[in-house]
Formats: structure tokens, sequence, C-alpha cells
């Protein structure tokens, strides 16, 4: 059963992207960033995971400075975000995060 929610979060979330110009307010603040990178929007993604205040989301503040290229400021949020500098492309780690993000 939980595989089949997962799914469906998944599609929710594909389709919101497809056809919105915003994320869904239900989405944590975490899934909103995601949810920007997808779209683009480096910016709007940094301020949501800046302000988050979680694990997770100081993962994707570390893979966003990744994105960028700002290798010392990426490893400073892995390990805030109790993560090891990420050696996957950034598509594979993304979805590492989405994946997650996802199950919890």
């Amino acid at each position: 059963m939980e595989k089949k929610v997962n799914l469906m979060k998944k599609l929710n979330f594909i389709e919101s992207l497809e056809i919105h110009s915003e994320p869904p307010e239900s989405l944590s603040a975490e899934l909103q960033s995601l949810w920007w990178i997808k779209k683009g929007n480096w910016e709007k993604a940094h301020d949501l995971v800046q302000d988050a205040g979680t694990r997770n989301g100081d993962w994707i503040h570390a893979y966003l400075h990744r994105v960028e290229g700002d290798l010392g400021n990426a490893s400073y949020w892995y390990s805030r975000a109790g993560q090891k500098n990420c050696l996957t492309t950034t598509e594979e780690e993304w979805n590492s995060i989405f994946e997650r993000l996802l199950s919890e």
C-alpha cells in the first residue's frame, strides 16, 4: 500500500509541474523547493530551504549550492544535513532527495 501511495504522490507532483505555475500549498517547504528546482527557479528553491530548518532542507540547500558550483558552501550544508558530499549526478541526487521526502 505504501508503494501505491508514493506512486500517487509522484504522479501528483509531476502533474502539478506540468499544469501549474505555483507548487501546491499542501506540499512541505522541502517538496516545494524541489518543485521550484524542476521549474528552473533556483532563487525560490533556495529561499524555501534556507528557512526550513530541517535536515532534509539542509540537504536540498547543499544540493542547490552544488548545482551552483559553490562546493565549499555545499560541503557545509551537507555536513549540517548529516550527509556526505554527493558524488552522483545532480539528477540522481535530486531523485534521492525526492524519494526520501516521499517516504516520510
